[in-house]
């Protein structure tokens, strides 16, 4: 029975299912929802990296010294897991060069460096006046060229994600606007003032995808939000749902859960389950696409923490370096302890502040010691269980850590290592302080580079089997070839033959001989020596003595 058949006549505004484990953690989101959406002044300089993602660089189709305008492609998408990079602005493309980019390595990539000259020059983009005229290739065709990935995961490119869907076949899709983790608002503020171009874009996806239905889920306890968006599905066919508060049901596989009570399975896509689920940043940026003509050059983040004097969410050009955004928002540098790009619990610490602003970049918060006081020492497991308890996957967190400080990798995947979503909850609850998401991914690194190294050692153990088959191929073939050469008369070799014969004669004639005659002069060396030794004859040595 389809999906959408199973929850006809019992959909509520409540989800129907509860999540298992999960923790109630502070909010900290009321400060930086005080004020308005603002948008970004136009910096001096945007770092753009090629790799929005964590998939591969898009290939630069603009070279040093280029003039740009804004909305023009920059960088084309050309392999699975890349997405095409956009203009923010119009300006001078002074290099395409490395640079630091916001992760937790402080790691460099290839990235194109825009001089902007203030003007914000458009090229003319065309807007489309009733997307429903469009079929769903054409839509993923134009979401695919505007550079758009999940504005609040890992960034796997929509169109792609979409494309997946149709193949398994789509029953429901989740706008997911939960934004369960800390100090995170900035799908809570989008939604509460454009919230109308949310419930739009969601439209857009569900035709996109060919859905049977969609859905639009939040909090319960986001009353401007839920509001914002009854007033904005008067006349849609989405629905609202709401969920209980707490960490993490915004999850993708836990909003699965709380929505349909189904589970993921392990391994697996949702898709494979006929659920998508999209962030609502990522349907506001659909609606951009599609109905104003505008790629992907900008987010809403949220810009937070006690060190700064006005914290609020920004409509934030790509490539704005951090600190030009603390700046703005007016940062107390006394109190300034560190940064995280990301929530407070799935977040990762950013090495420098002199990094860029990413699709994927949703929230950067100040901190403080106050609100993170340093870590506390680590102490040995105790064996509690808190951590099991709060799982949301189900998992035996205490499992995982031992095998990961024992490198036991077999064991980490037999007990399902790669399901853990780094949610935090366990290491949250966790008495003895244990970093216990970092330990694991550790490990999955660890897995991941062996894996690699796998298959590097399986591809050319490929390329010399092929080698090794094409050089006795031809070995093979080689006498056949010489056969075929051969078309004169048979005497005519003859001559030949008989000459190789006598060479080859003399030859073995030759080593004979010379093994004859060395044999000789070794038989006489000994009998001299021997003769020597019993005085028959004089030593050489005597023998010139004597003629002196």
């Amino acid at each position: 029975m389809r999906l959408v058949n199973r929850l006809l006549g019992r959909r509520s505004d409540r989800a129907p299912y509860a999540i298992f484990g999960g923790i109630a953690a502070d909010a900290y989101k009321t400060r930086s929802l005080r004020s308005r959406l603002m948008p970004v002044p136009i910096p001096k300089q945007l770092v753009l990296p090629l790799s929005q993602n964590l998939g591969v660089d898009a290939v630069a189709i603009v070279e040093a010294g280029d003039l740009v305008q804004k909305f023009q492609l920059l960088a084309e998408a050309d392999e699975p897991g890349s997405v095409a990079l956009h203009a923010p602005t119009s300006g001078l493309v002074s290099s395409i060069s490395n640079a630091t980019v916001a992760d937790e390595f402080g790691s460099q990539r290839l990235c194109i460096h825009l001089q902007s000259d203030g003007e914000d020059r458009a090229i003319e983009i065309v807007p489309e006046a009733d997307y429903r005229a469009l079929d769903h290739l054409q839509l993923l065709e134009r979401i695919e060229r505007a550079g758009i990935c999940g504005l609040g995961g890992a960034g796997f490119p929509s169109a792609q994600k979409l494309s997946l869907g149709m193949k398994s076949g789509i029953d429901l899709l989740i706008i997911n606007a939960v934004e369960c983790e800390p100090f995170i608002s900035a799908d809570e503020a989008l939604i509460r003032e454009r919230g109308a171009s949310v419930v739009v874009g969601a439209e857009i996806l569900k035709s996109a995808c060919l859905a049977s239905n969609c859905i639009i889920v939040l909090q319960e306890d986001r009353a401007d939000a839920i509001e914002a968006l009854k007033k904005a599905l008067e006349n849609s066919s989405i629905e609202l749902m709401t969920l209980a508060a707490g960490y993490p049901v915004g999850g993708e596989k836990q909003i699965i859960q709380a929505v349909t009570g189904m589970e993921v399975p392990s391994h697996a896509y949702p898709a494979s389950i006929g659920v998508l689920v999209f962030n609502a940043g990522t349907a506001y940026a659909v609606y951009k696409a599609i109905a104003d003509g505008e790629p992907c050059v900008s987010r809403i983040t949220t810009l937070t923490g006690a060190p700064l004097q006005t914290p609020k969410n920004f409509e934030t050009l790509i490539g704005t370096s951090v600190s030009f955004l603390f700046d703005l928002c007016g940062i107390d540098t006394t109190r300034h302890t560190g940064t995280i790009v990301g929530g407070s619990l799935m977040g990762i610490q950013l090495l420098t502040l002199d990094v860029p602003v990413m699709k994927t970049s949703n929230c950067l918060i100040a901190m403080s010691a106050a609100e993170f006081p340093p870590d506390e020492p680590e102490l040995a497991c105790i064996r509690c269980g808190f951590c099991a308890e709060a799982c949301p996957a189900r998992l035996l967190p205490q499992q995982l850590y031992a095998f990961s400080r024992a490198h036991d990798h077999e064991q980490n995947l037999a007990h399902g290592l790669f399901d853990c979503i780094e949610c935090g909850a366990c290491a949250y609850v966790c008495p003895s302080h244990i970093p216990l998401v970092q330990y694991y991914r550790s490990s999955k690194a660890e897995i991941r580079a062996q894996q690699r190294r796998q298959l590097q050692s399986q591809h050319w153990q490929r390329q010399f089997q092929q080698h090794q088959y094409r050089i006795k191929k031809q070995q093979d073939e080689a006498p056949h070839q010489i056969s075929g050469d051969a078309v004169g008369p048979v005497k005519d070799d003859e001559p030949a033959k008989k000459n190789r014969s006598r060479e080859d004669g003399d030859k073995t004639e030759a080593a004979v001989f010379s093994r004859e005659r060395a044999k000789r002069e070794i038989a006489e060396a000994v009998a001299r020596v021997r003769a020597r030794k019993a005085g028959h004859i004089a030593s050489p040595r005597t023998d010139a003595e004597s003629d002196g």
